[in-house]
């Protein structure tokens, strides 16, 4: 009897003991949390590898970078689908990108949608599809002879202004802002897509003793503003209409923009940050990132702080306490330099734990919700001791991404799980999507044996499965290593919005095959 009594209490111990570990673990490891990747297609950065690669190697590598990811426990990827007036898509409006298939205006052998194949694959693997565009960036260099006859700066040379070595949409244009509306538009409509992406790229990045001869437009259409207001003026239209436009096609895909990290230093604007950039958002870019959010043109801002935490110029932990207490209206997210890993100047960048400070730092900031990192190549066979870091520490469990502010709305539906079997190997059911109404995903959640179920645990999600576009199926084989013994798990619903639903529990009790 004693020593059924002195078992029992131990059991007892073990599961309090546990349960408070499982609460430990939902503070220290939030479930909601932006985790997402650059994937640069521009000059081949990330993918392809190669434009003369071919198709199944192409593929290969763009799933090699998605399982990388997800074994990383990453949950969104940002990929570069137009970054110098050419296209990953079939369209009309723009010739198939050169950094694809070679040359410009060539389409891949054999023929495939390579977004349409991308988004499929970032999907089934739950990420959220972010489709980045470089709006005003034509080219890269003068060379035109490599341009298809499809570029517009064929078709529409008055567009285009040189500048800096590159080509250049001129942004105050009436013909160029509906052109490139058309362009994301088109995007929107005809893609199953999470969100429209625009980086730091707007007016070009300043080049000393050359002149960006917009002089002519600003003649026309400057209407008595400064140059500088004008030209900010002119980036706002279109950032205004692209948000409209998008909710009006549709109202679930997000509008994201990743600006250069410093709004303007303090030496010029009180409101600044203490910083000593050399090329500000406001004063060089005419991006006013603070202007976006005051008027809820976009769904989240996602600032690029390239810098390390004890920067003498540009301090990570300084400017991210600044976006902070200056954003409003949006999610905001932080970008991240794994380019800069054991590769910089900045010697502090040679620390392993540099990265994993900087996010430790980023989540004591409460309306900092979750990270981005540039680029997709940083953790693919590389730089595998901070990657260990992260997943053994900050990345130790799964997380589904932060719902944005606009877009927070109650998920009325809850899961049915049908066909439910049950073998030695696997735990099998069916779910269908709710009539008249759209899912992106079913999230599993399981605990470890004998402890309570909580879905707002992270540690206990165990998957998260995409529906089948044809049949509208999610069907869901658990192995069993994953129940752990336990006869019973918990499915809940994600839209097109992120929002997750009440949770159904799902019982292999009866079950059988």
């Amino acid at each position: 009897m004693k020593n059924f009594k002195r078992c029992t209490l131990l059991m007892s111990i073990f599961l309090l003991t546990f349960h408070q570990m499982s609460a430990q673990t939902a503070n220290l490891h939030p479930k909601n949390e932006f985790r997402a990747v650059w994937i640069a297609t521009v000059v081949n950065i990330d993918w392809p590898k190669a434009g003369t690669d071919n198709v199944a190697k192409q593929k290969a590598d763009y799933i090699e970078i998605l399982e990388t990811y997800k074994k990383l426990n990453y949950n969104a990827v940002i990929v570069q689908i137009r970054s110098v007036g050419d296209a990953f898509y079939p369209t009309k409006l723009a010739p198939w990108s050169r950094f694809l298939t070679g040359k410009e205006g060539k389409a891949p052998q054999p023929y495939y949608d390579v977004m349409a194949w991308m988004i499929n694959e970032a999907h089934n693997r739950g990420f959220e599809f972010h489709a980045w565009l470089n709006p005003y960036r034509a080219t890269m260099d003068y060379n035109t002879s490599i341009l298809s006859p499809e570029h517009d700066y064929f078709k529409h040379p008055e567009w285009m202004i040189r500048y800096g070595g590159k080509i250049y949409y001129n942004p105050a244009l009436p013909e160029v802002q509906a052109h490139l509306l058309n362009v994301v538009n088109e995007v929107v409509t005809n893609y199953d897509i999470d969100a429209i992406h625009f980086d730091d790229y707007f007016y070009p990045y300043k080049v000393p003793n050359e002149k960006f001869n917009d002089s002519v437009a600003y003649k026309k259409y400057g209407t008595g503003l400064s140059l500088e207001d004008w030209r900010r003026q002119n980036v706002n239209t279109f950032v205004k209409d692209v948000a409209f436009s998008i909710k009006k096609i549709k109202p679930w895909v997000q509008f994201g923009i990743s600006p250069f990290g410093v709004w303007r230093n303090k030496s010029v604007d009180p409101k600044g940050s203490d910083t000593e950039a050399g090329q500000t958002n406001y004063d060089d870019l005419y991006a006013d990132p603070l202007a976006w959010m005051d008027n809820k043109w976009i769904d989240y801002i996602l600032p690029q702080l390239y810098w390390s935490i004890d920067h003498p110029k540009a301090s990570y932990s300084k400017l991210l306490k600044w976006w902070s207490d200056n954003s409003n209206n949006t999610a905001i997210y932080i970008g991240n330099s794994t380019y800069k890993v054991n590769e910089d100047s900045d010697k502090r960048w040679n620390n392993p734990k540099e990265i994993p400070n900087q996010i430790d730092l980023t989540r004591t900031f409460k309306n900092v919700q979750g990270n981005a990192y540039f680029s997709a190549k940083g953790f693919v066979n590389k730089n595998q001791t901070v990657a260990k870091l992260l997943l053994e520490n900050q990345y130790k469990y799964p997380a589904l991404p932060n719902v944005v502010p606009q877009a927070v709305k109650k998920n009325q539906s809850k899961p049915i799980a049908t066909k439910i079997q049950n073998d030695p190997i696997a735990s099998r059911f069916t779910v269908a999507q709710p009539a008249g109404d759209t899912m992106r995903y079913v999230v599993v959640y399981s605990s470890r044996f004998q402890a309570k179920l909580d879905v707002n645990n992270p540690s206990q999600i165990i998957a998260k499965e995409n529906f089948n576009e044809q049949s509208k199926l999610a069907e869901i084989a658990i192995p069993s290593y994953k129940l752990d013994k336990n006869k019973t798990c918990a499915i809940t619903f994600i839209d097109l919005y992120g929002n997750e639903s009440e949770p159904t529990i799902v019982s292999f009790a009866a079950a059988s095959n």
